[in-house]
């Protein structure tokens, strides 16, 4: 056989290997083309769905216990993502906002205050109720002063403290004694409920105004005494995400945590009311 012969008859058998091979490897792909387009799907899904970035949350301050919980579980759930806070009184918070503090969720203890931040066009969307607080009063550790009544913190002997009346706990306070035609001379007004609070648990104060959720909060540093008119006082809670956010899914994602069966039982089991 001559040379070129030879080289012929090799390029016909690496030719028909070759072709042999295309059509098993394009058999094994057409058998398995679902589920590689499958996988690929999945993967490309996956990579959509997954969170990132800093989400900065404004709260109201009888927020931050279950709100910092809140973030610690997002985190674990989302890995390479971060829930900064925020805390203080909602008036405050908003006139931030509206000021052009950099933020991407924006929870108010009132619809009042949640409006200061719509009526300005920085909220995205239509904030939405996701919990509900009620007053009560913050005593000493076992009630020395044997408060039992809001008609008790008129007596002039006691140092009582409120929030300031722009707060919404201050508000919801005002609301109650207005009902009951009660007055009552506090001897300070706190910016938010946490530094109301925190007075009666230095002993700076005998009593204070506050809400359910700050005593439940505070353990064995306080007392509580419920009140009947607290009931006329319930103050509704509302969340948004903000125009400006920079990272809007994870920021949504967030507040669907919030407003999950799982976020309402932390939010519940600290003693806020379902919306």
């Amino acid at each position: 056989m001559t040379r070129t012969a030879r080289r012929n008859r090799r390029i016909l058998q690496v030719t028909g290997a070759g072709a042999a091979a295309l059509v098993a490897l394009s058999a094994c792909s057409s058998s398995g083309s679902g589920s590689s387009s499958s996988t690929a799907s999945d993967s490309s899904a996956a990579a959509s769905d997954k969170l990132s970035g800093t989400v900065t949350v404004f709260a109201a301050a009888s927020l931050e216990e279950s709100f910092t919980m809140l973030g610690q579980q997002f985190e674990r759930a989302h890995p390479g993502t971060k829930v900064t806070f925020s805390f203080g009184g909602s008036d405050s918070l908003a006139a931030s906002i509206t000021g052009g503090a950099p933020a991407d969720v924006f929870a108010s203890a009132s619809p009042k205050t949640m409006k200061i931040v719509t009526d300005a066009g920085d909220a995205s969307g239509t904030p939405v109720t996701f919990v509900r607080n009620q007053l009560e009063i913050a005593t000493l550790p076992g009630n020395p002063d044997k408060v039992a009544s809001l008609k008790d913190l008129t007596n002039p002997d006691l140092k009582v403290v409120l929030c300031d009346k722009e707060v919404p706990c201050g508000a919801a306070a005002q609301k109650a004694l207005d009902a009951s035609r009660l007055k009552l001379t506090p001897v300070s007004y706190e910016q938010d409920v946490k530094a109301a609070l925190t007075k009666v648990e230095l002993k700076e104060a005998d009593a204070a105004v506050v809400y359910k959720t700050d005593v439940h909060a505070a353990g064995d540093k306080v007392g509580g005494v419920e009140f009947p008119e607290s009931a006329d006082a319930v103050n509704d809670y509302p969340i948004t995400l903000l125009k400006d956010a920079q990272h809007t899914d994870t920021a949504k994602a967030f507040i669907a945590l919030v407003r999950s069966a799982e976020g309402q039982k932390v939010l519940t089991e600290a003693g806020f009311l379902k919306p």
